[in-house]
């Protein structure tokens, strides 16, 4: 049995969008779907590590949280809408006991933003109860929604998360045990998916055989050595726990009392997405064992190579902005500075603004320096144009504040197809790059330049097999195949060159 403090029930409403928040309104970023972290650590306050984690993996998902911890058989389950430090507080926690547990953050991509939505999934088995958290979409949803109701599963919530749950559930009641009953449901799913999955026994994490979404391994104690999985290593370092390696694309690790096993389900053809370097991990997460901050300063320095300006100051959009901007300064020669101000409180607020406010749009979150502007040739880095409506705000208070000329710089291509696999992209036909030019998309924004990074770029900037990353956000190339009726919700223009 779930303990009562759990919550079960759908006690918001869905939320729908206030008349006035238009296209106008909404974020110019693609949003992330989920950070997930688990642990086996009998010795330590599981619960409490679990919540750490997650507030390192905030920035992956604002809309809700979940922990569920296991106490032998039985499972403690606590999740609610709402940021990490929202949802849980010293005494939530302590009704949180356990030897290991598993956690989510979310952003809904599959599933709307609501209450029963929150992840962890807890569903039962013959073997007792497992709680799943997800990172990724799968792309055959509906096929595996079909086949689970037949089967007389009765889903609680919109998610492809649960789905999955449920489909370990069947392969453990028809006789698997937890680590053939696993594999069994992940070869029934198509898409993007990085687990962490709790039983009474011991936790397991998988990526999907493209390893689309990220996911890693720590070490924390030394007699005995105990094992975390966290979405970025982030999440390890804030529980002082030490990176020992990825899990790897098509892996399944199972972490209990005799330590950590792995067993490899499906091969390999890694397709990292890029995004989670350019923008969506952590700059102080490590990947190909470098930090984050160096690939975004190295896409700078080559965005500077590739589109260099005569001007006064590059600055960043902070944050994420920044390290490309530092690197464009690097190889251009341009002064470094800063010409915007993040108000670092601002969260997610259900108060409507003001007209006036809506029309001033940006300085909510950021506030240009006029002393440092004014007269001046600015460069602005930023690391993607989404919709536009952002970046033609930030500029025409840019302009306010006395800046002489505005140059946009891009630290990625331009993003013309939306994604299926575990990002929360508009239809293709609401993303600029796809139905306007660079010529059309510099005169909408009202630079006095733009440019974006090229695709062999950013690519040649990882160092890596540039063959190893998914980027069909700015090529169309979907390295997993997307069922018709799934293409069709966002996908409904010609495929775009890059």
């Amino acid at each position: 049995m779930i303990p009562t403090h759990s919550v079960t029930s759908d006690e918001y409403p869905e939320q729908t969008c206030n008349s006035t928040n238009s296209q106008e309104n909404l974020p110019d970023k693609p949003e992330e779907a989920c950070g997930v972290f688990g642990l086996y650590a009998p010795e330590q306050d599981v619960a409490k590590l679990t919540y750490f984690g997650l507030y390192a993996l905030q920035h992956r998902g604002q809309e809700s949280a979940g922990i569920a911890t296991f106490e032998g058989t039985k499972v403690h389950l606590h999740k609610d809408m709402g940021l990490v430090s929202q949802v849980f507080n010293e005494s939530i926690l302590e009704e949180l006991p356990g030897n290991l547990a598993v956690g989510h953050t979310r952003y809904s991509t599959t599933g709307s933003s609501r209450k029963v939505n929150a992840q962890p999934a807890v569903v039962e088995t013959r073997l007792g109860s497992l709680a799943l958290a997800h990172n990724g979409n799968l792309v055959n949803t509906p096929q595996l929604r079909d086949e689970l109701v037949k089967s007389n599963f009765n889903l609680v919530t919109t998610t492809d998360s649960e789905m999955i749950a449920f489909a370990i559930a069947e392969a453990v009641n028809n006789g698997a045990d937890w680590l053939d009953g696993a594999i069994q449901a992940f070869h029934r799913c198509q898409g993007a998916f990085s687990l962490v999955i709790a039983t009474p026994v011991g936790v397991m994490g998988t990526r999907d055989p493209n390893g689309i979404r990220p996911l890693v391994i720590g070490t924390v104690g030394t007699n005995p050595v105990r094992y975390v999985l966290s979405s970025e290593t982030c999440g390890l370092d804030i529980i002082g726990a030490e990176y020992l390696r990825d899990v790897e694309p098509g892996e399944l690790v199972w972490i209990t009392e005799e330590g950590l096993a792995s067993f490899h389900w499906s091969q390999p053809q890694r397709k990292l997405c890029i995004f989670e370097m350019i923008y969506f991990a952590r700059p102080d997460s490590i990947m190909h064992n470098e930090s984050l901050y160096s690939y975004r300063m190295r896409l700078g320095r080559q965005l500077a190579a590739e589109s260099f300006v005569e001007a006064d100051i590059v600055f960043g959009v902070p944050d994420s902005g920044i390290p490309a901007a530092i690197g464009f300064s690097q190889a251009s020669g341009v002064s470094y500075g800063e010409g915007l101000i993040k108000n670092r409180y601002v969260g997610r607020t259900f108060i409507q603004p003001t007209q006036n406010m809506r029309e001033s749009g940006i300085r909510m979150k950021l506030n240009p320096l006029k002393d440092v502007l004014a007269g001046k040739r600015v460069v602005i880095v930023d690391d993607s144009i989404v919709r536009g409506t952002t970046s033609r705000k930030l500029v025409k208070a840019l302009r306010d504040a006395g800046a002489a000329e505005v140059h946009m710089r891009i630290s990625s291509p331009p993003v013309t197809h939306p994604c299926f696999y575990g990002i929360d992209t508009d239809s293709q036909d609401q993303l600029i790059a796809a139905t306007k030019s660079v010529a059309e998309i510099t005169q909408q924004l009202e630079v006095n330049s733009l440019a974006y990074l090229s695709w062999e770029g950013m690519l040649t900037a990882t160092r890596e097999d540039t063959n190893s990353f998914c980027s069909a956000c700015f090529t169309g190339d979907y390295p997993i195949a997307i069922p018709e009726q799934v293409k069709r919700s966002k996908l409904i223009l010609e495929k775009v060159v890059v």
